[in-house]
């Protein structure tokens, strides 16, 4: 491995090689770490046309697990911490799992997404939005980061449509030595796709270079906003008190939490007018 002309995506320091691994079972190639802010990089990723050409990889079986873990998050963010009258964008929102059950709960998201085609958010892309309507509270990018060379590019684009940020990211893990892809399941290997690794030091790094103020659970889950919070709405609370109020959260239904109501049913009734609409154009 040779670290020549490679620097770290984040900070631009020069990178030190880590390991080596097959990735897609077929191609050889190095990893490297930031010795600065720790960030975790692959070689240049000529692979990736190949890795995307099936955008969700037959190895992500925890998809709906996952979604379902993080409506109930993202409707409590929003709930408590902005204005949940208002739009909302998935980016890189894959099927559109997360944004049907948003909707569910009451709140107006669209999907985002031009690799992988939209079948639980039909009617409610960004596409179905002229362009002055693309512009939202507050916008999630979830699994998408570590797909990606270039974290900055990324994140202006994100911000081209709010100022406020969520991400989910798994975060390198601080007191575990890495040196080789079987340390860290997320380095998945197998699908080529997770080519960026993330420590706190990377994204307060992103933060700082946007005058954002960066909120997380300190595992995978990050809020980018310009709003300076009084307390961490992503930060792990276990006490018995906490533990309680949880349970209540649970329990409770959206709508009884928040007055926020589902917009399932007005989904369907759009459904039927734009089919209507179809056949008739026909």
């Amino acid at each position: 491995m040779t670290t020549e002309d490679i620097n770290c995506v984040i900070c631009t320091n020069k990178l030190s090689a880590l390991f080596e691994a097959q990735v897609m079972f077929s191609y050889n190639i190095s990893y490297y770490k930031c010795p600065v802010c720790g960030t975790i990089q692959t070689e240049k990723p000529y692979w990736l046309s190949e890795a995307y050409e099936n955008a969700i990889t037959a190895t992500d079986i925890g998809l709906l697990s996952r979604n379902i873990d993080l409506s109930t998050k993202v409707f409590n963010l929003i709930t408590k911490t902005f204005d949940s009258s208002k739009k909302f964008l998935d980016f890189g929102g894959g099927y559109g799992v997360l944004v049907r059950l948003l909707r569910d709960k009451g709140l107006d998201f669209y999907r985002q997404d031009i690799y992988c085609q939209n079948i639980f958010a039909v009617n409610h892309d960004i596409s179905d939005l002229k362009e002055n309507e693309r512009r939202f509270e507050l916008v999630s990018c979830f699994e998408v980061f570590e797909h990606v060379a270039d974290p900055f590019k990324l994140f202006e684009e994100l911000l081209s449509y709010s100022s406020n940020i969520l991400v989910s990211t798994v975060i390198i893990p601080e007191n575990q030595s890495i040196t080789s892809a079987a340390d860290w399941w997320y380095f998945a290997p197998e699908t080529g796709q997770h080519i960026t690794f993330y420590t706190m030091r990377s994204l307060a790094l992103i933060a700082e270079k946007y005058g954002m103020n960066l909120y997380s659970d300190g595992q995978g889950l990050h809020l980018f906003t310009p709003k300076k919070l009084n307390d961490d709405p992503l930060k792990q609370r276990t006490s018995l008190v906490d533990k309680i109020r949880n349970k209540l959260i649970h329990i409770l239904s959206p709508s009884a939490k928040s007055g926020v109501i589902s917009l399932t049913q007005n989904d369907v009734a759009i459904a039927k007018a734009r089919a209507l609409q179809h056949i008739m154009n026909k």
